[in-house]
């Protein structure tokens, strides 16, 4: 059964300055989509290879003013309905984002959410960039759905120690990932999003060189996920990348989540004090 997708978080920039990126084409093709349009209120479209399911464009705006920009998208065959909201909180907005017909994250976590089913960690990474757009900080990469090889690079301005720890250290993985994970921190040892007993079939951990170098085995179709750890100038060059999957069936809705966290991880390690970036959606 369908759900309605939920997500809310806080921006540091007022609604006014929100509403235009979220308006603006050009903006728009800065920190969202390959190709953007829009021409209210008749057009409101984005399409590219940063897009789900985006040959073309596939949008139509339902209403939009200083508050609200919602429009309905058409991915493969089914409407849904996307409502992003303004709360203007002095100098910071509150945005929350709903969108219909999403198959659930149960379903996606099983393999069977389709291409609705991305859409989920789509908008994390894109809610992500944006706030990391208005704070004027350098932005994380875009899923680019022509690519083959599932490769990220981010600086951080932090030591490899202090990343590492964010990494391998369960009770800060929470904080940033905002989902426990437990783990044996060995080559062979068990590493489980959710905690061992929540997850019957843990990964595995293939090479582990602390401060260095994590590769992280996920059983046969869903290949590795690796993290190397540099030193540079005095800060960390994080490079991310999954292999040992169907070329034919990328882990799409895994790595946008993966590089959406990346974000919020840059701010953690980054920012004193830091704050969540994501706020309770009240659903």
């Amino acid at each position: 059964m369908a759900e309605t997708l939920a997500f809310a978080l806080r921006l540091p920039a007022p609604a006014e300055r929100v509403h235009t990126a979220l308006t603006d084409p050009a903006e728009l093709r800065t920190w969202f989509a390959e190709h953007a349009e829009v021409a209210l209120p008749d057009t409101y479209a984005f399409w590219g290879r940063h897009t789900v399911a985006g040959a073309e464009p596939a949008q139509r705006p339902l209403a939009v003013d200083s508050t609200t920009v919602r429009f309905a998208w058409t991915i493969e065959g089914t409407e849904t309905t996307v409502e992003l909201a303004l709360k203007p909180e002095g100098d910071e907005t509150v945005l929350s984002l709903t969108q219909t017909e999403f198959p659930g994250w149960g379903a996606v976590a099983g393999g069977d959410g389709g291409t609705l089913g991305l859409t989920g960690t789509f908008w994390a990474l894109a809610l992500a960039n944006l706030a990391d757009h208005l704070a004027g900080r350098e932005l994380g990469p875009l899923p680019d759905f022509e690519a083959t090889d599932l490769r990220a690079e981010y600086l951080i301005d932090a030591a490899p120690e202090k990343v590492y720890r964010a990494l391998m250290d369960p009770a800060e993985f929470v904080q940033w990932f905002n989902a426990p994970v437990e783990l044996e921190p060995r080559v062979g040892g068990r590493w489980a999003m959710g905690g061992f007993e929540h997850n019957p079939n843990p990964a595995t951990i293939t090479e582990l060189e602390p401060n260095r170098r994590i590769t992280v085995d996920f059983g046969a179709g869903l290949g590795q996920s690796t993290w190397e750890l540099a030193e540079s100038g005095g800060k960390t060059r994080l490079t991310f990348s999954q292999s040992g999957f169907d070329a034919q069936d990328a882990p799409w809705a895994g790595w946008m989540g993966w590089i959406s966290g990346f974000a919020e991880l840059r701010r953690y390690v980054e920012l004193d004090p830091w704050t969540p970036l994501w706020v309770d959606a009240g659903v």
